[in-house]
């Protein structure tokens, strides 16, 4: 095998300042493109769960009863809970956004995501600002490193204040029990790492219609608009 020559420090910082342009790209693509779609509500999960599954239905139920609500559905893009949530959004004929990545493994846009909201990223970063700055809600189904990703990435915003609270439900209690006893015992109680009201910054929903409920009366209560 054939070794690559190693570049020179002059050609690395050239290749990231290049690495600007692109990034830049990413970033009109998606304001440009999402700016349009109205009210919309991020739901966030596994890409591992299949379609006969609680949770992939439970996804699809969750995406139907939000457009019903008059919010569009935006997912990542990919297969399993993203999937289910597109799914969910077309069978009402509803707004249906899909952020893909592209990855080296396991992530291609699903079939139910509206063709002109399939957008697609290269950084993980550009995609998470979409998430966040086109979302009146954040809706995390059981998932993996990638969901607590984007989970701790909406909680730290809120905490620190960076973006106006929108509602976090974390949907199926028996999923997120074990993390939500280690925030209260370990976090807030023995180390006192977060504040005693930081388990405002979200909820916890069984059934779609906890999720509309709380959303709904959320931005009721707060008088809020679409925050684009």
């Amino acid at each position: 095998m054939k070794r690559q020559p190693k570049r020179t420090w002059s050609e690395i910082k050239s290749n990231d300042s290049w690495s600007i342009f692109k990034i830049m790209s990413e970033f009109v693509e998606g304001y440009e493109t999402l700016q349009r779609i109205g009210p919309c509500v991020s739901i966030y999960g596994s890409a591992r769960t299949g379609p006969d599954t609680d949770t992939y239905k439970a996804a699809r139920d969750v995406a139907v009863a939000l457009v019903d609500a008059g919010f569009g559905v935006i997912t990542g893009g990919g297969p399993g809970v993203m999937e289910g949530g597109n799914r969910g959004a077309q069978d009402r004929d509803g707004v249906s956004v899909g952020l893909n990545i592209e990855l080296p493994f396991e992530q291609s846009h699903n079939d139910y995501i509206n063709p002109d909201t399939c957008l697609h990223f290269d950084y993980f970063f550009v995609r998470k600002v979409m998430f966040v700055k086109y979302s009146q809600a954040f809706v995390v189904m059981p998932g993996g490193f990638g969901t607590m990703d984007e989970l701790f990435e909406a909680l730290t915003l809120m905490q620190t204040e960076k973006i106006e609270k929108q509602p976090i439900i974390l949907y199926d209690s028996t999923f997120w029990g074990g993390l939500l006893d280690w925030f209260e015992d370990t976090m807030k109680t023995k180390y006192k790492t977060i504040s005693p009201d930081d388990h405002k910054l979200f909820h916890v929903a069984d059934t779609p219609y906890e999720v509309v409920q709380t959303i709904v009366s959320h931005h009721e209560r707060a008088k809020l608009r679409p925050n684009f």
